[in-house]
């Protein structure tokens, strides 16, 4: 046991940047709308996440660099390296900014769920103190800029986040043959496509990629060290996975007309399961909103130190005036409760574009034995990817699509 804790490495980190108040509000959307018939399309995340990851992972280890390093090493044409490079920088960078806004505003319901609306006046301008004190505390984890420090404050996060939703969920008390049924036989209940391809989109989170793949050299700098690696990342995303299942389970018992955000799940149950099953997911939301507000602005600062060849250290100057840049702008817009459509509407059309484009860079770059030697992918292993990728590929135009249909 304490082997298996002493090697618990990045993998918590990237359940809780997947896990966040948008993963929840869908999780919640689909539960109510389509009650268990969706489990399945988690199964199937999960699965894709875990493959994807692992080749991350494994080129971070055995590679000892970032995914942003090795694609501007590997594509030889200038005028490719700058347009894939930009397109990453732009989606990534602004993304993040964007959604940085979301995270706050989540882990702020999960607060005031419980302590209820708690606002200041300064200059004129209302702003929510929930959102400054979400902010400070991502900043003080980040700023330390200790691996240590930031591994174990998000793994206990995570432990409470995990035992929150899966309390609720059993509290609902679920039929289980239906939720056997769920999880193992693909059905598409008319007006759940789009549904399904968030629901998929949100567990296959493209900076995800790059993050892990920078912080796996954090904990591991030897080829030895690659089972603990995979180990800890099917761990950590299966119980990611099974997180946002609860969340489904959980809602697909409520007996209310809709869900707008993750804080009508909270409201919801507890007329319900009681009063205190409020208390108990509104500390999952919480969990949830600040993981996500500090990967999101780290997995920035990883992504734009290493496609720019600025210093890959926590405590540089660069390094932390970019997760700085994301974490203001996040806090102001939550703290104001301005959200910018445009802004917002660009990061999921430049997202939509970049999944299958890192997807395929990534199963490029694991392929070639000069960057990983023996290493390299096996066949199964592509033939996993390559089946991801066109997943990818779709979601991708789907995303787009949904998009210019809302302009």
């Amino acid at each position: 046991m304490r082997k298996w804790i002493n090697n618990i490495g990045p993998g918590p980190l990237i359940a809780a940047a997947f896990i966040g108040p948008g993963t929840v509000t869908l999780c919640s959307i689909a539960g109510l709308d389509f009650g268990f018939s969706l489990l399945w399309t988690l199964v199937l995340s999960i699965i894709a996440t875990i493959v994807l990851q692992e080749m991350a992972a494994r080129l971070g280890i055995v590679s000892q660099k970032s995914l942003s390093e090795v694609i501007k090493n590997e594509i030889k044409n200038p005028l490719t390296k700058n347009i894939i490079i930009t397109l990453i920088l732009l989606a990534i960078v602004i993304g993040n900014a964007a959604y940085e806004a979301g995270n706050i505003s989540g882990g702020v319901l999960g607060l005031e769920s419980v302590f209820g609306e708690k606002s200041l006046n300064i200059l004129g301008l209302n702003i929510n103190f929930y959102g400054i004190l979400l902010g400070l505390i991502a900043f003080i984890v980040l700023f330390i800029g200790n691996y240590k420090v930031l591994e174990k404050s998000l793994i206990f996060l995570v432990i409470i986040m995990s035992v929150s939703f899966v309390i609720t969920a059993v509290i609902t008390k679920p039929d289980f043959l239906k939720l056997i049924e769920g999880l193992f036989i693909p059905k598409f209940p008319k007006g759940s496509i789009l549904i399904i391809i968030g629901l998929i989109g949100t567990t296959v989170v493209p900076y995800n990629l790059f993050l892990h793949a920078s912080l796996v050299k954090e904990k591991w700098n030897k080829v030895s060290d690659l089972k603990f690696a995979r180990n800890d990342t099917i761990i950590a995303i299966v119980i990611g996975g099974i997180v946002s299942m609860c969340i489904v389970i959980s809602s697909a018992s409520l007996e209310i007309e809709s869900i707008n955000n993750a804080a009508d799940l909270a409201k919801g149950i507890e007329p319900l399961y009681g009063y205190s099953s409020k208390y108990i997911l509104a500390v999952g939301l919480f969990s949830a909103g600040i993981t996500s507000a500090i990967t999101a602005p780290l997995a920035a600062a990883y992504v734009t130190t290493g496609c720019l060849g600025w210093p890959m250290k926590m405590k540089s100057v660069k390094f932390r005036t970019v997760w700085m840049f994301i974490l203001i702008i996040g806090v102001i817009s939550s703290s104001l409760g301005f959200k910018s459509i445009e802004i917002i509407k660009f990061a999921q059309v430049a997202n939509g574009i970049l999944l299958p484009v890192v997807a395929g860079l990534l199963i490029w770059i694991v392929n070639k034995k000069s960057v990983l030697g023996k290493f390299k992918n096996s066949k199964w292993q592509n033939l996993t990817g390559l089946m991801i990728l066109i997943i990818t590929i779709f979601l991708g135009l789907k995303s787009i699509l949904k998009v210019f249909e809302i302009l």
